[in-house]
């Protein structure tokens, strides 16, 4: 049996609308405010280079509030540019939820967090059984043609189950509270779930504001 990682309790915590990371998936960054920067500098001094990412509430009487289920990732690589900004990746290690956020001298904001109920997200690849890849294909291609968006679709017929169902849930422009619901699904079918309802949902005309009540 794999031994699993010890994960700390306190993570520092990135809140950035609509940016959304998955357990082994990647996720590129630009960071460029004072407070962000000094998180990254003081982050590459920890063993597990861990930062928080999490979904703020976007209502206008919920400012500051914080959803209660993150991704934490790992940095694995960074390069600073001339005007001393930061380009990093991010590659997803595990969910975790909020218990309470912590005081402390820093401009970021940290949380002590559970890893609890999320040691899946620490195991291999998950695979979807029941995943009908050519009709959810179909509907994509149509999706991807009334957002005008453009992808490599060789690169997504070979991807496997996990990869493309997750990536596709990263990169598609969804809301904020959109991307949480794909992040909180338990299971990978259940993602794909969620996002197949949601691409069939933008093709028939519906708001996300509909599809949420």
């Amino acid at each position: 049996m794999t031994k699993l990682p010890i994960l700390p309790g306190v993570i520092p915590v990135f809140p950035l609308p609509g940016a959304l990371l998955l357990p082994r998936s990647r996720l590129p960054l630009h960071l460029f405010e004072p407070r962000y920067l000094q998180m990254l500098d003081d982050i590459l001094k920890t063993d597990d280079r861990l930062i928080g990412m999490v979904q703020p509430y976007t209502a206008p009487n919920a400012s500051g509030k914080l959803h209660s289920i993150g991704c934490a990732g790992r940095v694995t690589a960074f390069s600073e540019t001339e005007d001393g900004r930061y380009m990093i990746t991010m590659s997803g290690v595990s969910r975790y939820r909020i218990l309470n956020e912590v005081d402390g001298a820093t401009p970021y904001r940290s949380c002590r967090v559970s890893w609890q109920g999320f040691e899946r997200d620490l195991g291999d690849d998950e695979a979807d059984t029941s995943f009908n890849r050519n009709s959810f294909m179909d509907a994509l291609g149509r999706y991807f043609e009334q957002e005008n968006l453009s992808t490599d679709w060789e690169s997504l017929q070979e991807a496997d189950d996990e990869l493309l169902i997750n990536s596709l849930s990263m990169l598609c422009p969804f809301a904020p509270e959109d991307k949480q619901a794909l992040l909180e699904a338990p299971s990978l079918t259940t993602r794909r779930e969620t996002l197949t309802t949601l691409i069939e949902f933008s093709l028939r005309g519906g708001s996300a504001e509909e599809l949420m009540q």
